[in-house]
């Protein structure tokens, strides 16, 4: 569960959202939507810690995946590597047991010996020995070919790059998935898979994209950014805006819209109608008698 409780985001006088309290719920999968400028991508942002609301606070799960925007981050690493650092907490293990193993046996310590075994327990609970082979799952399925996984990030194009990242974002079973434009450089066999990927996912799923089908087959609730608050609609992309519609032509209805005010000019009309045939029936009437008695 990820909850946003009484959060404001101000740039100067300029205000985004003000008092926003949500809840994204485990088993549900968000979009985040609103008009270009509501503040999607800086909600999102909160949401993953990278920037301070201006109030309010956010309860975060201790294990997300994050879609990660800088393409440059990674250059030196694999890119096998590079995905499975999306699990910290598995790539921070590996890390402190590989430099304990490249210690001269001479040197090590029984208290190296005694952090080895922790160390151990903790890949072995994170995954970490399938850790390579999981992490080639995910980016076969996002279309990074088998020789690529072994090259450095710093010799791959973009396109490619984005799609390592979304694997990053994905690898190791985050409780909860935030993803800005993960769409963005897959071809049409990889957004399916992806679509696939995200339906059977069990945490909480939050995603921003301009892309209307793929909202529409992932998400179940919408969360959308307008009039400096965020609504919550059940359903895709498609949903939410007929049940925005709806509710506006409601609002305007109860507050007497035009639509709604035009029999009463009507009516109006006719009573001043009514009212000037009747005038003039009543001169004629009395011109008539005028005439008849000369």
């Amino acid at each position: 569960m990820l909850s946003v409780n009484n959060v404001t985001m101000r740039f100067g006088p300029r205000v985004l959202f003000e008092n926003v309290t949500c809840t994204f719920m485990a088993g549900r999968r968000y979009a985040i939507t609103g008009p270009n400028g509501a503040g999607k991508s800086t909600f999102m942002k909160i949401l993953t810690g990278e920037l301070d609301s201006t109030s309010g606070s956010v309860t975060r799960p201790k294990k997300m995946g994050v879609l990660r925007q800088d393409q440059f981050a990674f250059d030196e690493y694999r890119v096998i590597d590079t995905v499975i650092m999306g699990n910290a907490a598995l790539w921070k293990a590996l890390e402190e047991r590989d430099a304990l193993y490249a210690k001269p046996h001479e040197q090590l310590t029984d208290a190296d010996g005694m952090r080895l075994g922790e160390l151990e327990g903790i890949v072995g609970e994170e995954g970490g020995y399938t850790a390579e082979a999981d992490a080639a799952v995910l980016l076969d399925g996002l279309g990074v070919e088998g020789e690529l996984h072994e090259r450095k990030m710093g010799e791959l194009q973009g396109g490619q790059k984005v799609r390592v990242l979304l694997a990053q974002a994905l690898f190791g079973n985050p409780t909860a998935l935030l993803l800005d434009e993960p769409t963005n450089n897959l071809d049409l066999d990889s957004v399916h898979w992806l679509q696939r990927y995200l339906c059977e996912y069990e945490g909480v799923l939050i995603v921003i994209s301009h892309d209307r089908h793929f909202l529409n087959s992932v998400c179940t609730y919408t969360a959308d950014i307008d009039y400096e608050t965020i609504i919550m609609y059940v359903g895709g992309y498609d949903d939410m805006v007929v049940a925005k519609t709806k509710s506006h032509n409601c609002r305007s209805l109860s507050h007497g819209s035009p639509r709604a005010r035009v029999p009463r000019r009507r009516l109006r009309a006719r009573k001043k109608s009514s009212d000037c045939r009747r005038r003039s029936w009543r001169e004629a009437t009395s011109s008539g008698r005028t005439s008849s008695s000369i």
